[in-house]
């Protein structure tokens, strides 16, 4: 069974990678879009420029969102996404180096369902990812839950 889209909004090619790469091993079938910046995920969720072929580029059923990117920030692009009505529902779970907790509380203040910090340990990745799925889509947004073939 293949899972709904996710929505990676993250700027470090590193930290993308890692989690492609991550997914791929795990067997995660949810397809795996990603912005390279918020002014990115904003034309990506829009439906704008590059965008708008739906086909091409679905809308997410989650977003996996980094804070600290040039430009237009992840609390921006979390602002504009929670103006949205049609976005009102969608998951976001807010996945950054941060963890100020200034940061923490300005994403659930604007919206966010959940603050991660990044790991770069595979198996603890794994284990966050598992709890994402447990503890926040699967009772909140079981539309957006992780499918693992």
């Amino acid at each position: 069974m293949r899972g709904n889209p996710i929505l990676l909004v993250e700027d470090s090619p590193d930290d993308v990678q890692l989690l492609k790469l991550s997914f791929k091993k795990w067997r995660l079938t949810n397809p795996l879009y990603v912005a390279t910046n918020g002014s990115n995920a904003i034309d990506y969720l829009s439906g704008d420029g590059l965008y708008a072929n739906r086909n091409r580029y679905p809308l997410p059923s989650l977003v996996l969102l980094d804070l600290d990117m040039p430009g237009v920030t992840g609390i921006e692009v979390l602002n504009w996404l929670r103006a949205q009505p049609q976005f009102e529902k969608l998951a976001v779970i807010v996945l950054t180096g941060s963890d100020d907790r200034r940061d923490i509380q300005e994403a659930y203040r604007c919206g966010a369902d959940s603050f991660l910090v990044k790991i770069h340990d595979e198996e603890k990745l794994r284990t966050m990812i598992d709890d994402i799925n447990k503890c926040v889509l699967t009772p909140y947004h079981p539309e957006s839950v992780l499918q693992f073939a």
